[in-house]
């Protein structure tokens, strides 16, 4: 169990970005609470090049104007559509590529020595526990839950009965865990921190022990783009938190988001045009 693990659900999941492109400008748009039309004008195009640009047609002059207009990095989002992170293998990593309907959901399995602890419990208790079985052959030491979303807690009720600790914020039956709090497990240290604004609250969680640093995002950062959020002042808390929990982190954290591939912080500094 040296290098990554993929349970694969599709050919494509391995790699494929969470979002593309559209949906990171859908975001920013939810997020600054203006329109395309208006989004437009401010940025001096017709709205059909904003409209044809959330169709899935590609322009990196629309890509460039925009951004300036909704705060958001122009170079990353002019390269977004040919952005791909380089794949991660980390010893003691495993990415658990869970089904949820027709699309997908991440939960990571971290190992070393002897000690296993599960970051997020997917969307069905069955995928998980299939998955598990044919992984490592028994449930974990612990669990640690980003946030309550459906597609991350499937398996919660399952686990806790099995008794296992689970540990989270605001999730009833679990072991509250507040940012700044450090769970011991073994070799492997957890320390929580607040990524609120997609979910609130919610949680990344820190691990020290591997080879490199590990940030385990939940849905408030993937490859390329962060997790939606309902409202502006939300989305601006989405961006607060994570400028002040990625700030001190050196480029070589890897990154273990929600949904789509592992990434690394440095590529996300380069390429991701929320950060």
């Amino acid at each position: 169990m040296g290098s990554m693990f993929l349970v694969r659900h599709s050919e494509t999941s391995e790699t494929m970005l969470e979002d593309d492109f559209t949906y990171v400008l859908r975001k920013a748009l939810v997020g600054q609470g203006i329109s395309s039309a208006e989004a437009a004008r401010r940025a001096g195009l017709a709205e059909s090049d904003v409209s044809a640009f959330l169709g899935g047609t590609f322009s990196s002059r629309t890509a460039r104007k925009i951004a300036l207009v909704l705060g958001l990095r122009e170079d990353a989002l002019a390269a977004h559509d040919t952005y791909q992170p380089r794949p991660v293998t980390l010893a003691g990593v495993h990415r658990l590529d869970l089904p949820m309907g027709g699309e997908q959901v991440n939960a990571w399995l971290l190992r070393k020595d002897e000690t296993l602890i599960l970051f997020d419990a997917g969307y069905k208790t069955s995928d998980l526990t299939e998955v598990l079985d044919s992984v490592c052959g028994r449930l974990p030491d612990r669990v640690f839950i980003t946030h309550a979303h459906r597609d991350h807690i499937g398996a919660l009720s399952y686990l806790l009965r099995a008794g296992v600790p689970v540990h989270a914020a605001g999730i009833a039956d679990t072991i509250p865990m507040l940012p700044g709090d450090t769970v011991q497990c073994g070799p492997l240290a957890v320390r929580a921190c607040d990524l609120s604004g997609h979910a609130v609250p919610a949680l990344g969680f820190h691990v020290e022990g591997l080879t490199l640093p590990v940030l385990v995002t939940g849905d408030a950062l993937f490859a390329g783009s962060i997790g939606g959020c309902r409202t502006p002042d939300l989305y601006r808390l989405a961006l607060r938190r994570l400028g002040e929990v990625l700030g001190p982190l050196s480029d070589a954290t890897i990154i273990l988001p929600g949904h789509g591939p592992a990434t690394t912080l440095g590529e996300e500094r380069a390429a991701n045009p929320f950060l």
